[in-house]
């Protein structure tokens, strides 16, 4: 999910100019831009260092072709479950989202609903 995440966070982002510094606290995730893990796995067709296929690959492929094409991207780990604030959130948002599936928002009571009107 933390590979999912970034990908979906830099594709929202778009071509939006300026610096972006994607804070993780996956390890894989930072490690395999901020070590570049990555051009060795395309130099191994690939491959990881132990000369398995790289798991995650449909994810990976696309994120790093992002990475690539947009400069201004670098990534910080931060320890997880330690205090930081916005990592703190955004673990929450990750836990209530994981007891989906999620319909339709129901809309308002009209009988429950108190009267919003503004003048």
């Amino acid at each position: 999910m933390e590979i999912q995440a970034v990908l979906e966070a830099l594709r929202t982002l778009g071509a939006q100019p300026g610096a972006i510094e994607v804070v993780s606290d996956s390890t894989y995730v930072v490690h395999c831009f901020r070590d570049n893990w990555w051009r060795g796995w395309i130099a191994r067709g690939w491959k990881n260092s132990q000369k398995q296929p790289v798991a995650n690959r449909d994810l990976w492929e696309p994120l790093i072709d992002l990475v690539r094409s947009r400069p201004g991207i670098s990534f910080r780990w931060v320890k997880g479950h330690s205090g930081d604030r916005m990592n703190d959130l955004v673990d929450q948002i990750a836990v209530v989202a994981a007891k989906g599936p999620f319909g339709p928002t129901p809309g308002p009571d009209p009988e429950a609903a108190p009267d919003l009107t503004l003048f």
